[in-house]
């Protein structure tokens, strides 16, 4: 892949410059300049400022919202953004919902909720994992049984990132019993926010946040319309939906951020006479760190332009999942390993202890030692890879 950039793709890039600088409110850009953390609140209100300019999905097709960019504009968008350290968006309309009712849901689906997607009017979350059903996504149990036009949900689901925040989620649950467990499987749309008989708990992380929520079903009516697919086939939406999530999860873009994050920190920490950034072993460390993202940014590339083309995800995202999320761990122990006694400090440590940028960086690296556990570990992703791509058998 040719990533050289051409003069047009260079002007791009400096209208974008311009643009987030100007476009982000004064207190945003102060806390983006200093590295500061942001939270689900900003991240939906920059949402509503990149889709006022029509950049709210770059990926979705033109006829949904999508700019119609080629796949380098698409990745000089993402990079800036990560150099801007704009707030980032919630993945599960944006990046996952969206992308599946793009290709799987009705017209009447697509006509009622991709709109509200977009604009950030509707915030989504997600219902795949249960207390039992983690990694075997298949042996999930949340319960549908249809009655009349509607279906009665009864079970639990749990890591439901921010449900709190959420109008709607979308989940897997059981509609059938007959052969194998993956063949029951239906996906539905779920609004969270209205729906008698359904409780959301917040539990706190131990990177010290409410990032996680159990979500209870107990005898919560949904409407059969509501159901993407056909019943018993929310399996293929399942799989070709972890398709988009393990692209994103793979976090080749929050992997730019971090390296930005540990030079910098490196830059400000005095080492003898000079700085730790001057130190060869720590700069061979971060070279090989970037070299590793050129060569994931590259195949993350690949699978959006096919994407883009209508072809979901397939095996290749299990490749982004396994060495993004294991990039983006090595990213945030550089900070760590940079910021020496300092990152002993915390989310409230005071300004004259730690500067904003380095306030949540203990928190993150405890929260990210999750990346290569959700969106299925990365030892079923080596699986994934070993069948698929490679074509050897699987234990």
């Amino acid at each position: 892949m040719d990533m050289t950039l051409s003069p047009q793709h260079l002007e791009f890039r400096d209208e974008l410059v311009t643009w987030i600088a100007a476009a982000m409110p004064p207190e945003m850009k102060r806390r983006a300049d200093a590295g500061a953390e942001f939270g689900p609140e900003d991240g939906m209100a920059w949402q509503k400022i990149l889709y006022e300019k029509g950049w709210a999905a770059p990926a979705w097709p033109v006829e949904c919202g999508g700019t119609g960019w080629d796949v380098t504009q698409r990745h000089i968008f993402t990079e800036e953004l990560m150099r801007a350290n704009a707030p980032q968006l919630s993945p599960f309309g944006l990046g996952m919902v969206g992308p599946l009712l793009v290709q799987y849901g009705s017209e009447e689906q697509k006509q009622r909720f991709l709109p509200k997607i977009l604009s950030g009017d509707e915030i989504w979350c997600q219902g795949y994992s249960e207390p039992n059903a983690g990694s075997d996504l298949a042996s999930l149990q949340l319960r549908a049984e249809k009655d009349g036009d509607d279906y009665i949900l009864n079970g639990q689901k749990t890591w439901t990132t921010y449900a709190q925040y959420a109008d709607w989620i979308f989940i897997l649950c059981r509609t059938g019993s007959e052969g194998k467990k993956q063949e029951g499987i239906s996906f539905l749309l779920v609004d969270i926010r209205n729906t008698p008989g359904i409780t959301v708990k917040p539990f706190l992380t131990t990177g010290g946040t409410y990032a996680f929520s159990e979500t209870w079903f107990e005898n919560a009516r949904v409407p059969q319309s509501n159901r993407v697919g056909p019943e018993d086939g929310g399996w293929s939406m399942a799989k070709a939906l972890l398709g988009h999530e393990r692209t994103l999860i793979g976090g080749v873009a929050e992997s730019l951020r971090w390296l930005q994050f540990a030079k910098r920190i490196a830059r400000d920490t005095p080492v003898g006479t000079g700085r730790l950034l001057d130190d060869s072993g720590f700069r061979r460390r971060i070279a090989r760190a970037e070299m590793r993202l050129r060569a994931i940014t590259m195949a993350q590339n690949r699978t959006l332009a096919a994407a883009q083309l209508g072809r979901a995800p397939g095996a290749e995202s299990s490749i982004l999942k396994l060495v993004g999320t294991e990039l983006l761990q090595q990213a945030t122990e550089l900070c760590m390993d940079a910021m020496g006694h300092d990152a002993l400090g915390w989310l409230d440590s005071p300004p004259e202890a730690l500067p904003e940028h380095e306030r949540s960086v203990a928190s993150q690296w405890n929260y990210l030692r999750a990346a290569t556990i959700y969106g299925g570990s990365n030892e079923i992703q080596r699986n994934v890879i070993s069948k698929d791509i490679l074509g050897l058998p699987t234990r």
